[in-house]
């Protein structure tokens, strides 16, 4: 698209010049030219074309002069339209009120044309590349209200608040993420399959960003489509289905790791599945804390006919049981320091978290710490965490 450059003279054969002067810019439509004789003239021309990027105006006109003119455009207050004023030669006064007014540029009478060109390419290229960065920033914004938007359907997918029947039932729970970027591939989920039964999960994507997100919401979906149907499979057999499915034309070559669980809220049994995931910690009731001991268990998408296996753990009345991801125990400091499972562990011994009662306490305490580990050093990867305590019979 040519570059549209008013010019604004009151001697008849100035526009004469230019045009055989840049007949070539012309001719390829780099450059087009629109004329006004004086400053009333140049507004009435702004007026009628919006897309006009370049003035070159001289400074001495009757009716409205350039210095005036200079002042109206710049109450348009757009700094994409550039001016190259004109003025006689050492006449330093104008020339100074017009750059303090917001010119460019100016060449001086007697017009040496060779300049005069020179000016209007450096000028040109400047306005081209300030039109670049603001098509760029223009962009920005654009993705920036996007991954917006595509948080608010991510968080939208998770569950903000906890059931009524879970807490009738007996169990105080609580989630949430703290993602590394706008969006991010931690997921969790809870639910009652039944008035016995509390399904509950956490997963992390092995990817970060918006592609991770992508696999996250599909995670979830199938997740919660296979374990609120009460087909009757076993949790081995649900979640042999939803590595099979999210396994096929996997070509991004993603994999999550999730622990699986479902609580008989009667007899505090835990039965769960682990899929290649960070081992949760169970906090006694007497305030002991001990790790569920890892016993095999591949992430999907590794491998779709993998057999995975269940196995059981029980809760006490009192005990708390926190999942969480890696972005937990994998958080550095500037030092290089890691977060690490010991520490998360000793934090419910001997800590701040031991002294905190209900979930959603459990689940701030950590997170204020880990921020305050983290310190200035940047968050690398998201950190979710699901906390519950048993409470049979407490409703």
């Amino acid at each position: 698209m040519a570059i549209r450059i008013l010019s604004v003279d009151d001697e008849q054969d100035m526009e004469m010049l230019i045009l055989q002067l840049f007949r070539k810019q012309i001719r390829d439509k780099k450059y087009e030219f629109v004329f006004a004789n004086n400053g009333i003239e140049a507004l009435e021309r702004l007026e009628e074309s919006d897309d006009i990027a370049l003035i070159l105006s001289d400074i001495n006109m009757p009716g409205m002069d350039g210095l005036t003119f200079l002042s109206k455009v710049n109450e348009k207050q757009n700094p994409l339209l550039k001016s190259i004023m004109v003025s006689a030669y050492g006449d330093m006064d104008n020339i100074r009120t017009a750059m303090n007014r917001g010119a460019f540029d100016f060449v001086t009478k007697p017009v040496n044309f060779e300049d005069l060109e020179i000016t209007i390419s450096k000028t040109v290229e400047h306005i081209e590349m300030l039109t670049s960065l603001e098509k760029g920033r223009e962009q920005l914004i654009a993705i920036q209200n996007d991954l917006s938007v595509a948080k608010e359907i991510q968080m939208s997918m998770l569950p903000k608040t906890v059931p009524a029947n879970i807490g009738k039932a007996g169990v105080d729970l609580h989630a949430f993420i703290h993602p590394a970027k706008v969006v991010g591939g931690d997921l969790y989920d809870y639910f009652m399959m039944d008035s016995e039964h509390l399904f509950f999960m956490i997963g992390d994507v092995s990817d970060k960003g918006v592609p991770a997100a992508l696999f996250m919401a599909i995670s979830k979906a199938i997740f919660k489509s296979q374990f609120s149907n009460r087909n009757g499979d076993s949790i081995t057999e649900k979640v042999k289905i939803v590595n099979e499915f999210l396994s096929e034309d996997n070509s991004s070559y993603m994999f999550v790791t999730a622990f699986v669980c479902i609580l008989n809220v009667k007899t505090g049994v835990v039965e769960y599945v682990d899929a290649g995931h960070e081992p949760p910690v169970i906090v006694r009731a007497n305030g002991k804390t001990e790790l569920v001991k890892k016993e095999g268990g591949m992430a999907l998408c590794f491998d779709p006919t993998f057999e995975f296996e269940s196995h059981t753990l029980t809760l006490h009345p009192g005990d708390k049981f926190i999942l969480y991801t890696d972005g937990v125990t994998d958080a550095n400091n500037l030092a290089g320091a890691r977060y690490g499972l010991h520490y998360l562990q000793d934090f419910f011994t001997t800590g701040e978290g031991s002294t905190k009662e209900t979930a959603k306490e459990m689940n701030e305490a950590t997170l204020e710490s880990l921020i305050d580990f983290i310190g200035p050093a940047t968050q690398f990867d998201d950190i979710t965490m699901l906390s519950l305590r048993y409470l049979p019979g407490v409703s």
